[in-house]
């Protein structure tokens, strides 16, 4: 068989893409980030038509181009959170308000094979985004993020994602030296918040965009 790895993502993100649908998720499937981006752009938003839009915390929507694309966008009422040289009260009214927006974008910690969505937040305002308050939610997911199940989603979570975004973000915390998950008790710790996002509901408000490449943490 001519390119076995090629062919093995394929089918298996196509099974995670039919559990998700299963699941009430909307799901699209992405050969890469460019891919990912067309279909935003060319896909989701004239379908969904959003008025205003924000984000949460995601490498791999920041690897689409998305974000530089939509920062400036002209045709709706963007709140954005990764603006630098924000205070930190205007930062937090910021990720209030964008649980109002029509459309949030962001990524995922975790995905299971059983179309679980599995996330841990440092303040909260991204996977509350995702469960309740945007009207839409994009979810970008690289292939990386696939796991077999919940517990190999906590573990993936908690040994792997947690200390390399506490070193990405110079946050002082014991994993951050260690590479290896602790109860800390710091306040640069960023293992605030878990949820679990079994279903969509209504069916269809979280879109999830699987990208047939190794993206973020």
């Amino acid at each position: 068989m001519e390119k076995p790895i090629e062919n093995y993502w394929k089918l298996r993100l196509g099974q995670v893409k039919d559990t998700l649908e299963k699941n009430n998720f909307e799901v699209f499937l992405a050969d890469n980030t460019g891919h990912a981006k067309k279909i935003v752009l060319e896909e989701i938003l004239p379908k969904v038509k959003p008025q205003s839009i924000s984000w949460g915390g995601s490498m791999t929507f920041v690897a689409t181009g998305l974000y530089d694309i939509l920062k400036t966008s002209s045709d709706m009422e963007v709140i954005d959170t990764f603006a630098k040289d924000v205070p930190d009260q205007e930062k937090v009214e910021q990720r209030r308000q964008a649980l109002l927006t029509d459309l949030y974008i962001t990524g995922t910690n975790a995905l299971t094979e059983n179309g679980q969505l599995v996330n841990l937040d440092m303040f909260g305002n991204r996977v509350a985004a995702i469960t309740f308050g945007p009207r839409f939610v994009i979810i970008l997911v690289g292939r990386n993020k696939i796991v077999p199940d919940l517990e190999e989603a906590m573990f993936r979570i908690m040994n792997y994602a947690a200390p390399a975004n506490a070193m990405r973000l110079d946050k002082k915390t014991p994993c951050s030296k260690t590479s290896s998950c602790t109860d800390c008790n710091t306040p640069d710790r960023i293992c605030n918040t878990w949820t679990i996002m079994e279903k969509s509901l209504p069916k269809g408000r979280v879109k999830v965009v699987l990208i047939n490449q190794d993206l973020g943490l």
